[in-house]
């Protein structure tokens, strides 16, 4: 059997190109060496804000996240979105400056949004419109729709190489189950990228960065949004858990009983540590790979909170042959163009 389109990768930003893919009408395969959302996606903190996004290649990107997710959402009834605003402070020495979508609030405002705190800063930066996902629980449902859509999915199939047919155009993939073919391959596959395009000639400048994810477990309701402050990124993701990206768990986990009133008994469950692709200048590389027609890069730091957006975009542009200009500065090789 032929697919017009293979995705090498079903963490979130994968599942999300072969669910738009397969909706606008294409044979799609979706293969992955685990299961859908295991790798690094599960270790995401899954904050999604599109607010005070200002500078950089993929600034317009990321300031449609939200409302990317808010099309999702309708699309697939039962995703699993917790729009709960941010709340930001004492993050830098400057005084605070709202940008878009954002407000400077004050103590008591604050305390409002987050009764449990001990000390309210004076001052924070609120984001009413950002929130939160589960990782897996959205990358699963992305999953689902692709099939309902008649896409292949194929877990646990390690792909060992990219192939190349005899005119230098991208054939497929070679996988631990044997060879699947396709007319176009998307690679999506994190800090992998690059060693899968190494035998291809094909310099692709990703490397695993290391992100820390704390579980604890914690009164109910004891947080309500999403805090952001020098000591952690906070959030409550059930009735008796919260997970927080930081880097010493004595340090957060202190941090964390002495910024909130009732944390006393808040426990740490565990820690991971998830090798996240970080592209060399931090922005995302999306867009054909002009050295190997037929083969395209999806890779992104911001994985969860860019997925929805990357997911439509790289599908309207492979599907429908159109070039989207919030991708225009995210190419592989505008580091040549610029």
């Amino acid at each position: 059997m032929s697919s017009d389109l293979v995705v090498v990768g079903a963490g979130i930003v994968g599942a999300s190109v072969a669910y738009h893919a397969a909706r606008a009408g294409t044979a799609v395969t979706l293969v992955d060496a685990g299961r859908p959302g295991g790798g690094v996606t599960a270790d995401s903190f899954a904050w999604i804000g599109a607010s005070g996004v200002r500078t950089g290649p993929a600034a317009e990107l990321r300031a449609t996240a939200t409302r990317e997710y808010r099309r999702l959402e309708a699309e697939l009834p039962g995703l699993p979105v917790t729009w709960s605003g941010s709340l930001s402070w004492g993050t830098t020495d400057d005084p605070p400056e709202a940008g878009p979508g954002q407000e400077i609030v004050d103590a008591t405002r604050v305390a409002t949004l987050e009764p449990a705190l001990r000390e309210p800063p004076e001052w924070a930066v609120w984001a009413p419109g950002d929130g939160a996902v589960d990782p897996v629980g959205v990358t699963e449902r992305l999953v689902e729709g692709a099939r309902a859509h008649g896409a292949r999915v194929r877990p646990d199939t390690p792909v060992t190489a990219l192939r190349r047919d005899a005119a230098g155009r991208a054939a497929g993939v070679e996988t631990a189950a044997g060879f699947l073919p396709g007319a176009t391959v998307v690679l999506a596959a994190g800090a992998a990228t690059a060693a899968l395009c190494g035998p291809l000639g094909l310099r692709v400048p990703v490397g695993p960065s290391p992100a820390t994810l704390f579980r604890f477990r914690a009164p109910a309701g004891l947080v309500r949004t999403v805090v952001n402050n020098r000591d952690f990124d906070l959030r409550q993701v059930a009735a008796d858990r919260l997970i927080a990206a930081a880097d010493s768990p004595e340090r957060t986990l202190a941090a964390v009983r002495s910024t909130f009133r009732g944390a006393a008994d808040v426990e740490l469950l565990g820690a991971r540590v998830a090798a996240r692709p970080m592209p060399a200048d931090g922005e995302p590389i999306v867009g054909p790979a002009a050295e190997v027609p037929g083969l395209y890069l999806a890779v992104t730091h911001a994985a969860v909170t860019l997925a929805a957006a990357v997911g439509r975009l790289v599908a309207s542009e492979l599907v429908d042959g159109t070039v989207e200009p919030l991708l225009t500065g995210c190419r592989l090789d505008r580091r040549r163009r610029h």
